[in-house]
Order: C-alpha cells, then structure tokens, then sequence
C-alpha cells in the first residue's frame, strides 16, 4: 500500500520542512490515519536516532535564535550598557571592545568569575570594563552594594575598586558594623559612606541597573556582556577570550 512506502519519506521530509508534504493527511480516511500512525510509530522505534537527530537540530536553531535576540538587546540598550556614565570602569579605558558584568556580592559564581575577569583582562590588555552593581540575593546584598555605591560617590573610582574587591572577599554577615571596619581598614571616611547609602543618588543608581537588566531579560549573575555579546553565567577566561576574538572578527 503507498501509505506504507510513504510514511518514511514524509516523516523525513516533516522533520525538514512543513511546507511541502508528501502526502495530505487530510485527505485520509480515519482508517487510513491510524494505518499511517502505526507506521509512524513502527520507524521511529526502529530508527530512534532520527529522534535525536531533530531535537539537536531544533536545539540548534533555538540556540541561533536566542543568540541573535541577545544581540538584539544588546544593540538596543548600548548606551545604557557601555556608558551609564555612573558604572566604575576598569581594564583598559580605551579598549576596543567592552566587558560589562552584571554581579552580585553575595554570589558564589561571581566571586569564582574574579579570577577568570582579571586573567581575561592581564592577557588581552585591549577589553574594557564596567561593573554593574545588580544586587539580587536578598537585604544582604542590596546593603552591600549600597556600600559599594556610596564609596563611589564620596571617595571616588580608587576607593569603590578597594570597597568591591573587599566584599567580594568578605565571608561574614554585612552590618554596619562590618562595612565600617572595611572602610575603616581601607582609611576611607566611614561617617560620610554610612550616610550616603540611603541617599537618592545611590538609591537611582541601583534601580537604573535593576531596570537595565530587566530590559535585558537577565534574571541571574554573574552576567556579562562581550562587545555584542551576550554571556548568561560563568564562563573561564579562556572561553571569554575566544568570544571577544570573534567579536573583533566580525568588526573587522
């Protein structure tokens, strides 16, 4: 009977393209159907690599697109991103390409991220950074990057690197208590910090970032961004490199 020769080819040909069958489903009667089905059933069991054959293909082409609505956001929120003109900037200022992180100091990933960014950024030395202090894991985090912020705002970029790079080494519960010894260990004007951390400058600071990543559909951290783009979690330096070659690459 045709259904019996066609059923593979139509299945082979619906896991290519929908858009030219071989054979008009409709067009069978409920008997025919339920012949078809069971010959269906009977290929695929004897040929379950097909199976796996499209969903790699399908995960493929899903990957392609999220990759492409990635850089879409990212094309879409570039200044925001790259010049915020409020996000500390390190690496190397003039760099021809732009690393910005997403982080969270209460996250494990992102303290594991510390030393893969700084060995990214000593080999490179043409990557540009930006901190975004995205503070999403809970009281504790949210009082540690008002801390972080507020030394930005009242010591300056050198004093909010010391302060960042303090908490993310910082094991213990943040109160004001410990901030202040932190500040204090570091010479910097504690009085004048603590006060600063409900200011509203501090307070737009945190919410522009918090709406940024919103916008940009990130939900966890660390989370980067390599020139065009897109890094949704930890990656080692070496595979940061390899992206932001093929970023160049493409800019030519």
């Amino acid at each position: 009977m045709i259904l019996k020769h066609a059923a593979p080819a139509l299945l082979g040909l619906s896991l290519i393209s929908t858009s030219a069958l071989a054979l008009d489903l409709n067009a069978l009667s409920d008997a025919e159907k339920a012949e078809f089905g069971a010959q269906v059933r009977e290929y695929l069991l004897e040929n379950p690599e097909v199976i796996i054959e499209a969903i790699t293909i399908l995960e493929q082409r899903n990957a392609a697109s999220q990759e492409q609505a990635d850089r879409d956001l990212v094309a879409s929120n570039a200044d925001e991103l790259f010049n915020d003109g409020y996000s500390w900037v390190g690496g190397n200022p003039e760099g021809d390409i732009t690393l910005v992180e997403f982080m969270d100091y209460r996250c494990g990933y992102c303290r594991r991220a510390v030393p893969e960014v700084a060995s990214l950024l000593a080999e490179d030395g043409n990557i540009r950074l930006v901190i975004k202090e995205f503070p999403i894991l809970g009281d504790a985090s949210v009082l540690s990057s008002r801390f972080a912020v507020a030394t930005k705002h009242v010591a300056g970029d050198d004093a909010y690197k010391q302060v960042h790079d303090a908490l993310l080494e910082f094991s213990g519960e943040p109160s004001e208590v410990t901030l202040r010894r932190i500040s204090d260990g570091l010479g910097l004007d504690s009085d004048a910090i603590i006060a600063a951390m409900d200011s509203n400058q501090v307070t737009e600071e945190i919410t522009r970032t918090r709406e940024l990543a919103q916008r940009m559909q990130i939900t966890g951290t660390p989370s980067f961004v390599l020139g065009t783009e897109m890094l949704r979690g930890f990656l080692p330096a070496d595979q940061m490199k390899q992206i932001a070659d093929g970023v160049r690459a493409e800019q030519g």
